[in-house]
């Protein structure tokens, strides 16, 4: 690159100052009669100096081209006219433009990204700047670095644009699933605590629409009447709309084909991603396009694998709804048709009591299919990881059994295990997948998934204090630990579980900055900080574990 070398122009700029100064203070020496032999002794020493930073600025403009091009995020400079003075390899590759010369000199606005005119951030030329910029499929972070000379003059300004659009799609994955599990969360406490079914189907659907993005949510049950209708029983929404012109059916016909109707008849959950455009919702389209509905989904309600019933909801969003996100509501129609069923039959005591003993069991195998879904999102990002927390949380459990723990105990640490490492869903995956060495920053910032998986988890309504146990696996007992720095008793038991079973296996298992270092050397790490860093009856008992019950993580 050797158009618009202003870095290396400015730099030989300083030197002629410099020269400049070095005359006016050699005539004020000449001035004050000092001896003109060391005078001119001085400025032969000050030129010999720059000649020597002229050279060493030649080879630190090389240095810096070379790195300037190793970067895979697009970077530019532009003046305060916007022109392109110099650009990496990746800014080329990005605009298209097969050579250097093809782009230095023009707005960069004309060349990438394309824009009617400069960034916002680009304008304000006294402050760095941060924005998102949307060009195709793909989302950058553009950040803007203004530079100035000594005396606060603008020379130009750098700028990056990072690729952002997958943390954004892991951002929207985990807010999809968020939303879920809260619904979720609603609906099996409404579940729990209802009385009779009229009261629980509104709950429902109240408990539904109070979620971020879901706008209606009705429930209707099947008619055996000539229409083949569907009843509506319960609904709620977010603008006071249900289509005043819907008439929902099961039928075989045009004002069957809607999701709902579709769920009665096959059994199986029924998604229009874009109501706009499916061509099954002509009938009532307008008025829920106008209603801002754009898309939904109908979950049959089963009673003995029979459909007598139907949940739908509609967003706000096009192609709302996500895998996981559709399984969670899946769940979420299971246990309300089950709810309604149990109220159903609520008459029969003792069958109405088995049905409540069946709810509670499956509300807790919802619960742990919700929290391995959630540690799935984090396993996908981080191969390396992969099994990691499921191996942490099958020793943990083994360690507070062997401790004498109750079940219910157990049981919460079993699962704060598989989600202990959550956090790491917002460090970049470059950086939790690097093969060397990590910096102190790196290192400062994988630190933070305690605090950021303690921020995902709190307002779960766990049964156990699962998000204090994410909280504080990485606390020590001498107060080294983090986030928070804790001490001994302060430490919950089973977060210093956790911390102990999270040392063996990290330690044992392969990383990608080394190989497994065995069983041997963790166990050896854990009675080294027994009493210091770690519980002393935790590590008692892991050793016993290994050395006494021949105990293996699973593969």
């Amino acid at each position: 690159m050797t158009e618009g070398n202003d870095i290396l122009a400015a730099e030989n700029a300083r030197l002629k100052l410099d020269v400049v100064r070095l005359a006016a203070e050699l005539e004020k020496s000449r001035e004050k009669n000092l001896d003109a032999e060391q005078s001119s002794r001085a400025m032969l020493f000050m030129l010999e100096d720059m000649e020597k930073s002229r050279e060493e600025t030649e080879m630190s403009r090389g240095e810096w081209e070379a790195t300037f091009d190793s970067i895979n995020d697009p970077i530019f400079i532009h003046d305060k006219a916007m022109r392109l003075v110099r650009v990496n390899k990746a800014y080329l590759a990005a605009s298209g433009e097969p050579k250097f010369k093809h782009v230095i000199g023009k707005p960069y606005y004309e060349v990438f990204p394309r824009n009617d005119g400069p960034l916002p951030g680009c304008l304000r030329l006294r402050e760095n700047a941060e924005e998102e910029v949307i060009v195709g499929n793909v989302i950058y972070r553009s950040r803007a670095f203004p530079i100035h000379d000594k005396q606060g003059v603008y020379l130009y300004s750098v700028h990056t644009l990072e690729d952002i659009t997958e943390k954004h799609q892991a951002e929207a994955a985990i807010q999809h699933a968020n939303r879920a599990l809260a619904t979720l969360g609603a609906v099996n406490r409404s579940l729990v605590h209802a009385t009779d079914e009229d009261t629980l189907l509104n709950q429902i659907c109240e408990a539904i629409v109070r979620q971020r993005g879901y706008q209606l949510a009705w429930v209707g049950y099947v008619q055996f009447d000539e229409n083949k209708s569907l009843r509506i029983m319960a609904h709620a929404s977010n603008n006071g709309g249900y289509p005043a012109t819907m008439q929902p059916s099961w039928a075989e016909n045009e004002l069957g084909m809607i999701p709902c109707g579709r769920a009665v008849r096959s059994g199986q959950t029924q998604i229009s991603q874009d109501i706009a455009n499916d061509p099954h919702y002509l009938p009532w389209r307008d008025e829920a396009i106008k209603l801002g509905y754009l898309s939904s989904i109908a979950l049959p309600l089963m009673d003995d694998g029979a459909v007598f019933g139907s949940l739908t909801v509609y967003s706000n969003e096009v192609h709302s709804f996500i895998p996981d996100e559709i399984s969670l509501l899946e769940e979420m129609a299971g246990d309300l048709a089950f709810g309604v069923c149990t109220l159903h039959v609520r008459a029969e005591r003792d069958l109405a009591l088995e049905k409540n003993q069946a709810q509670l069991v499956q509300l807790q195998e919802n619960l742990e299919s919700t929290v391995r879904a959630i540690a799935y999102i984090v396993e996908v990002r981080d191969p390396y990881t992969a099994g990691h927390q499921n191996r942490v949380a099958d020793l943990a459990t083994a360690i507070a059994k062997q401790i004498g723990l109750p079940d219910e105990q157990v049981k919460g640490i079993h699962m704060a295990g598989i989600v202990h490492d959550l956090g790491k869903i917002q460090i970049p995956a470059e950086i939790l997948s690097k093969p060397g060495k990590i910096s102190d920053i790196e290192f400062s910032l994988i630190k933070t998934h305690s605090q950021a998986g303690y921020n995902l988890l709190k307002d779960i309504d766990f049964p156990w204090p699962i998000a204090q146990m994410v909280l504080q696996h990485h606390e020590r007992l001498d107060g080294s630990g983090y986030p928070q720095g804790l001490k001994g008793d302060d430490i919950l038991l089973e977060a210093r579980i956790l911390s102990v079973a999270d040392v063996v296996e990290a330690m044992s298992s392969h990383r990608p900055y080394r190989p497994g270092l065995g069983i041997a050397p963790a166990l050896d790490e854990i009675t080294r900080g027994r009493g210091m860093h770690y519980d002393p009856q935790v590590v008692d008992a892991c050793l016993t574990l290994f050395k006494e019950k021949q105990y293996a993580f699973p593969s």
